[in-house]
């Protein structure tokens, strides 16, 4: 039995097609590219290869099919369960706003959040501190009786600025100008942007993914700026935050066996906000429970189930790709029983 896998020369760009021996788990030969001709060729050589377990790539099951066609063709486990993980992954992001974390013991005090600021721009924005300080700066020379001129000599700054900031009350009357209100490609997704970040999440690359799994269409560079000039200086919630994405869906690919007692509270908490999530952790557990006893005859009613899901759209693209793989049976050839955490 031979398996088949792409291999990363520079990731993201470049890959080729690593064959291994499944029986001694040793690589066999190097592919330069992932093409179906390329396999093809390669497998046309070796008319005695009885079975090829395979990635679920097409190009890899057009070639083993061509040039290999009295080989059994197996669907390798560990890519079954690892493409069901970014597909739960992807499914508990679209509903991050139905995660709350666990509720606190009794006897802990909450602490109450302090009331965002009104300002159109937060602490920390270098234009609003900028303002601020020489708005504090001239009242302060002002209020002992310093005349405009001469404050104006100190600071080093012309009368007529002197005299709008001698007006201005609050340093908030001076946020205006042309580019305050100017149209920027991230527009439709600050408000989202900004209801993630009251929620915890500071990393402006996790935040580019969810909201490019909206449909934003621009780079990551956007959202960086965005972050670091506007969201750094805007105060978070007090008190505990929910569970990111990725650990509410260990959760879920986790034997509930398996999940420390912290872990299940959490999880619990995750599943009652939202039923959408519990019917994932349903889908998945069912699924789990399929590649942990070999059972690929349940495959097709899973596959109609999960495609019959409506809030779960990348749950239903995963069950819809795997309708081509249906002939391969599934198999534990490849890995152990620790790369599998969860089951029925």
């Amino acid at each position: 039995m031979v398996s088949v896998d792409e291999y990363a020369q520079r990731k993201g760009r470049i890959y080729g097609t690593v064959l291994v021996d499944v029986e001694t788990r040793r690589p066999i030969d190097l592919l330069p590219d992932r093409e179906a001709d390329t396999l093809a060729a390669w497998l046309a050589e070796r008319p005695g290869i009885e079975s090829v377990c395979r990635d679920r790539a097409p190009f890899f099951a057009e070639g083993a099919t061509r040039s290999a066609p009295q080989a059994i063709q197996i669907a390798d486990r560990w890519h079954l369960w690892h493409n069901l993980g970014e597909a739960a992954e992807k499914c508990v992001y679209r509903h991050r706003g139905c995660i709350r974390p666990a509720p606190a013991p009794s006897d802990e005090p909450q602490e109450e959040a302090e009331p965002a600021a009104s300002s159109p721009w937060p602490t920390g924005h270098r234009f609003a501190e900028r303002t601020r300080a020489k708005h504090a700066t001239v009242h302060a020379l002002l209020t002992p009786g310093h005349s405009k001129r001469s404050v104006a000599r100190q600071l080093g700054m012309t009368l007529n600025a002197i005299l709008r900031f001698s007006r201005a009350t609050t340093p908030e009357e001076l946020f205006t100008g042309q580019w305050q209100s100017r149209a920027t490609k991230l527009d439709a997704s600050k408000p989202y942007l900004d209801q993630r970040w009251q929620e915890g999440c500071t990393n402006a690359w996790k935040l580019w993914e969810e909201i490019k799994e909206q449909g934003y269409p621009h780079g990551y560079g956007n959202v960086r700026n965005y972050v670091s000039r506007i969201l750094r200086g805007k105060p978070q919630p007090v008190g505990p935050r929910p569970p990111s994405a990725r650990a509410v869906k260990r959760w879920i690919l986790t034997h509930p066996d398996a999940l420390p007692e912290d872990d299940r509270l959490h999880l619990k908490a995750a599943l009652a906000n939202c039923p959408d999530l519990a019917t994932l952790a349903e889908h998945v557990r069912s699924f789990a429970h399929m590649l942990t006893n070999l059972q690929g005859d349940q495959l097709p009613e899973w596959i109609e189930s999960a495609t019959a899901t409506t809030g779960l759209p990348s749950l239903r693209r995963f069950a819809q790709h795997l309708v081509r793989d249906l002939d391969c049976p599934l198999t534990a050839k490849l890995v152990g029983p620790k790369s599998l955490t969860c089951a029925d």
